[in-house]
């Protein structure tokens, strides 16, 4: 409904009101992930970790702050619907010259779904489409930071080029020895472009802003080279001796897709047009929706926006229909997924079978702790919606009658809008990313005969891949509590994810133990547990009989992981974090470091 006249004397006033509300957020939000710079300088990791989990929080409460401020001056609940579409009108015009109009908008979503009660998105009174467009948006502040720079090293040449880029950034610590990094860097970029003809516009471009995560900061930019571009990110850590260094030179889409990854934490950019990062960063990964840079910069709300949106556009070109999610059934989520879209659909079950001993709430504190929490590639990132409506007629009957047996709480089956069509409506609702169950995987390449190498090879990896995800869940303190191969995931790029959330534990709070010798001869012999067990008690050498039935997964393991069967290793760890300390977990293969495999020598006779 598009209101004939502006009339409404309040209108003006709560848009107003609502717009200044966002820039509130914004500012606080830029301020916080401006700091990351002088903690990452001042190697204070905890802090940084800590500005991490704090910052989730900032966005809901300044909806918050600003329906209280709504309401109290505006009595803004019992206004009639006309204002609101009145207000709505003026908030469009308020944006015109903003500079981020994305963010404004799903803010003034937020807020409006919170006074009016209607938090599904079937109506007039918020964005469910873009109304100002975000391209080619540009501060006209004559001090205002660029998006990106863009080097020219066919001037002074690569060195010099790679030089003057990392100390744009005036890192306020020193380098061990720059110039070696230098060296390194232009050695890998030198192998990147092989004896590829240097273009007329050949250049570098790099964002103006460094991405900071945990104990890394990292340059992201691409090289561009006639009609080639190359995207590429330099890690930036703390040496042995406090002082920095570059770790690694990582480059092509793949490479940073991993660090931008769903199962890592959002990073901290300094930003004055987020919509501009994301630009950049979109044709650095053109596969990656956009809805997922967002989130991996710490916008949580506007890529849950972003990907609503592509959710209703594919509901609207697809025709098949949400069914249960294939793979053994929980106990405590219950799955379905829509074949032809990479995700998954989760809800809490109403009631949990034994052994299960948790609440709604204990599970949704889970999840929320593994969004605030650092995931090390390994935690699958979720998107939580309330009250979400699905066209009825996309339900199979039997996905109908699973919910109503299992979750008849979170369903609603209504033609809630009015329009002729039944919805079904789930109150409270997960989203993530699809994956190959790690069970399945499994049982294919045994399937398939281990006497095939293919099959023998990929056998191998994923149980590489999954003993390696738990060990690096310890080092970011987590104990994934149920270790069942079915709660793993496989993604696209063979990484193994964990995702199921409910019995996870810090790993600090869990008492790692030997299982006892027998008493006797009855205890050794019987099927019961002969001694006491208290709730965080955790008895490694008990995994195998769960996890070690087939032979070769068996073999696998122990020629990888037969430490994960031993107390101490645990034990270790727990002790080393409660010590204080922070591990270091990077987001690409060990062999990408400088460090490590050393890099070729020989360069490209024409670039210096």
């Amino acid at each position: 409904m598009f209101p004939q006249r502006l009339d409404a004397p309040q209108a003006f006033d709560i848009a107003k009101a609502m717009l200044d509300g966002f820039n509130r957020h914004y500012r606080l939000f830029r301020a916080e992930s401006a700091r990351a710079k002088h903690r990452f300088e001042t190697a204070d990791w905890h802090g940084q970790q800590r500005a991490q989990r704090e910052r989730i929080e900032f966005y809901d409460l300044r909806v918050k702050e600003c329906v209280r401020r709504l309401d109290k001056e505006f009595n803004a609940g019992a206004l009639p619907m006309v204002v609101w579409h009145q207000v709505k009108l003026h908030y469009i015009g308020l944006m015109v010259n903003h500079l981020r109009p994305e963010l404004a908008e799903t803010f003034f979503n937020s807020v409006t779904t919170k006074i009016l009660h209607r938090t599904h998105f079937h109506n007039d009174f918020i964005f469910v489409w873009p109304a100002v467009s975000t391209e080619y948006i540009e501060s006209e502040d004559p001090g205002a930071r660029p998006t990106y720079r863009a080097y020219y090293p066919a001037g002074d040449g690569l060195h010099q080029a790679v030089a003057d880029i990392i100390e744009q950034f005036a890192l306020q610590r020193p380098f061990a020895d720059l110039r070696r990094d230098v060296d390194c860097v232009v050695r890998a970029m030198q192998q990147q472009l092989g004896a590829a003809k240097l273009r007329s516009n050949f250049q570098i471009q790099v964002l103006t802003s460094l991405f900071f995560r945990n104990k890394g900061a990292y340059v992201v930019g691409k090289l561009i080279n006639g009609f080639t571009e190359l995207a590429f990110a330099l890690p930036i850590l703390h040496g042995e001796q406090g002082t920095l260094v570059i770790d690694a030179a990582l480059f092509g889409e793949n490479d940073l897709q991993m660090l931008f990854s769903f199962a890592r934490a959002y990073f901290m950019v300094d930003m004055e047009i987020p919509s501009a990062y994301v630009q950049f960063l979109a044709t650095l990964m053109p596969r990656k929706r956009r809805a997922e840079l967002y989130i991996s910069l710490g916008l949580a709300k506007q890529g849950k926006t972003l990907f609503y949106r592509d959710f209703l556009h594919h509901l609207r070109y697809s025709s098949d229909q949400f069914r249960i999610a294939p793979g053994i059934k929980g106990m405590v989520m219950l799955v379905f997924d829509l074949p032809s879209f990479p995700y998954v659909f989760k809800l809490i079950k109403d009631h949990f079978p034994a052994p299960k001993d948790t609440t709604r709430e204990q599970v949704k504190a889970k999840y929320l702790l593994v969004k605030q929490h650092d995931r090390v590639g390994r935690m699958a990132d979720t998107l939580e919606y309330s009250l979400v409506a699905f066209p009825r007629d996309r339900f199979s009957d039997e996905l109908i009658a699973e919910i109503q047996k299992h979750a008849p709480s979170q369903l609603e089956i209504s033609d809630r809008d009015g329009d002729g069509r039944q919805e079904v409506i789930i109150s409270h609702l997960y989203i993530e990313r699809r994956m190959i169950p790690l069970n399945i995987h499994l049982q294919e390449c045994l399937d398939a005969g281990l006497d095939e190498p293919e099959s023998a090879s990929a056998l191998e990896h994923a149980v590489l891949e999954y003993g390696n995800a738990i060990k690096d869940l310890v080092a970011a303190n987590i104990f994934p509590g149920d270790m069942l191969w079915k709660n793993f995931g496989m993604t696209r790029n063979g990484k193994v994810v964990f995702y199921d959330y409910d019995e996870i534990e810090y790993l600090t709070d869990c008492n790692f133990r030997r299982v006892p010798a027998p008493r006797c001869e009855e205890d050794e012999l019987s099927g019961e547990v002969w001694y006491a067990v208290g709730p965080h008690d955790v008895f490694p050498e008990t995994f195998g009989p769960f996890l070690l039935g087939n032979d070769a997964v068996r073999a696998a393991f122990m020629r990888h992981h037969a430490d994960l069967l031993d107390v101490d290793f645990w034990q270790s760890h727990k002790e080393r974090i409660q010590a204080g300390h922070v591990y270091d977990v990077f987001p690409y293969d060990s062999t990408r470091r400088f460090g490590g495999v050393p890099l070729p020598t020989q360069p490209p006779g024409d670039i210096t």
